[in-house]
């Protein structure tokens, strides 16, 4: 099964993280800080690296990150 941004339910931001939860049950999480997802609220477990277009990712750019990794 390909996923695609529509797949992830977004659950808001809380002190700045961002997280997307998928139908399976697995949280991803970012901060405009990170260049990477993370798979914990502390940023600390990289899942994904983000290739932003400009200096800072965006939450789409971190959107899309999540669905390229899920569809390793």
């Amino acid at each position: 099964m390909k996923y695609s941004v529509s797949d992830l339910i977004y659950q808001g931001e809380t002190s700045g993280v961002h997280n997307w939860d998928t139908l399976s049950g697995s949280s991803f999480y970012w901060h405009p800080d990170w260049l990477h997802i993370a798979e914990d609220m502390t940023g600390h477990n990289a899942a994904a690296h983000i290739e932003p277009a400009a200096d800072k990712a965006t939450k789409n750019e971190a959107a899309e990150a999540i669905v390229k990794h899920l569809n390793k």
